[in-house]
């Protein structure tokens, strides 16, 4: 079947239907700068089964996880998902619920939402977490607007060792809100101390550290908090890849007050960026300026265990001004899958994808770096993420090594020009020895 273009006179009636006179009318709001002045590169009209051939040939083009041996990271990751996930989570009753306003009718979903904050909590080795946010950015935001609400200062300090993208995110809602951050420039891939002590103060609301930062480096957590504390500021621990937790200390025993996230490593699959799921977990004493929504277990009249939503700072449930945050969705089916997953691995499943993420990223970085123009960027100790600096040219790299159907690491010129010849990359449990010695390989050959 093949569906004809529209003619003039079905096009004139639509218009007077709206009320307008011509389709440049419609979008007249729109700078005429930024309009495109000619017509849609398109093909021509195709039958539904051309549609459907011409489709998966554009898709058959992308360099996915499932084709290529994957060693970009910085902030998505490829983890290995076992394959029941997929299969619980495809289940009508959770793939089209929707926001549980109705407790009595709705217990399952509230359930899983639940167990999904406990789990968090647990992870993080904080008192709570609330229903997720949008993605590991907007969850730095938010705890930032949370730490500057709870402390009534305006400042927070940012190292620029955190993900740049989580960095710009905060900056750009602290900003229209007249609050301030303050960056602290990296040293051997770590946050120096010194640098930053240096910039708290008494209007510091929060230090923010990243855990693995950017570079994949780790950093000295519980001495953050130690100068945060003494400046009576909070402490918020930005985590990319929560696996990690497997082997690292939890925030909660180093120190911090607010621990953020992207759960995106967490069964839920890259997705050519999304959707993804923030998480954000809390000390008690915060839990009522704690953006989203956050399900508790009660009993019935009857003794029975039941499951509500016992805080709703959301401006859709409460007055504007009331509100903690204008977040309008929970992420609620990634986060089914993060709880499916952690609930698939158990404690022991987690400490072995981490371990196994430590131990390969430590191999292959030994390899590329025994190699002619390849050498470590910095000497900090590191987790599945490393910086390499490389004679050749890294956006060169990263394309020729498409040929070889291997998704090479991250140029850092990109964010970093002062790293304009280092790569950022990535090895977690899903890499074989052999994809990693075939990397070896390519990249001799190519240098």
């Amino acid at each position: 079947m093949t569906f004809a273009p529209m003619t003039d006179a079905e096009r004139e009636a639509m218009l007077a239907a709206i009320g307008v006179k011509s389709v440049d009318e419609l979008f007249a709001d729109i700078p005429a700068a930024i309009r495109l002045e000619r017509p849609l590169d398109l093909p021509p009209a195709m039958a539904e089964a051309e549609v459907r051939r011409h489709l998966s040939q554009l898709a058959g083009r992308n360099a996915d996880a499932d084709r290529y041996a994957c060693f970009l990271g910085a902030g998505a990751y490829d983890h290995l998902i076992p394959a029941a996930v997929g299969q619980l989570v495809s289940r009508s009753e959770f793939y089209t619920s929707y926001t549980p306003y109705q407790p009595e009718i709705t217990q399952g979903v509230l359930q899983a939402t639940y167990e999904y904050q406990t789990m968090i909590a647990t992870l993080t080795g904080m008192d709570l977490a609330n229903a997720s946010v949008y993605d590991g950015a907007t969850a730095l935001a938010e705890g930032a607007l949370l730490a500057c609400a709870h402390t009534g200062r305006d400042r927070v300090v940012i190292p620029t060792a955190v993900h740049p993208e989580y960095r710009h995110v905060t900056q750009t809602y602290l900003r229209h809100q007249g609050l301030e951050t303050v960056e602290v420039p990296y040293r051997d891939g770590v946050t120096p101390l010194d640098e930053i002590a240096a910039r708290v103060d008494a209007r510091t609301a929060a230090v923010v550290v990243q855990q693995p930062n950017f570079f994949g480096s780790i950093e000295d957590v519980a001495a953050i908090a130690g100068i945060a504390r003494e400046a009576g500021a909070l402490l918020i621990v930005a985590i990319a890849d929560p696996l990690t937790l497997g082997v690292l200390k939890p925030p909660g025993a180093a120190g911090a007050q607010i621990a953020v996230g992207d759960g995106q490593a967490l069964g839920n699959n890259l997705s050519f960026g999304g959707p993804y799921l923030g998480f954000l977990a809390v000390r008690q004493e915060l839990v009522r300026r704690t953006p989203g929504r956050i399900v508790g277990a009660t009993v019935d009249r009857d003794g029975n265990r039941g499951f509500v939503l016992t805080l709703q700072t959301r401006e859709q449930h409460i007055r504007r001004e009331k509100a903690t945050s204008n977040i309008c969705t929970n992420q609620a089916l990634n986060a089914l899958t993060a709880a499916v997953y952690l609930s698939l691995l158990g404690k022991q499943g987690v400490r072995e994808v981490a371990g196994q993420c430590v131990q390969k990223a430590h191999y292959l970085q030994r390899a590329m770096t025994a190699l002619p123009g390849f050498a470590p960027a910095f000497e900090a100790p590191f987790f599945h993420e490393f910086v390499v600096r490389t004679t050749a040219d890294p956006e060169e790299l990263t394309q020729r090594l498409l040929d070889h159907q291997i998704i090479g690491g991250l140029p850092l010129g990109r964010f970093y020009p002062e790293l304009s010849d280092c790569m950022l990359w990535c090895v977690t449990e899903s890499r074989t020895r052999e994809e990693m010695d075939r990397l070896v390989a390519v990249l001799e050959g190519l240098t």
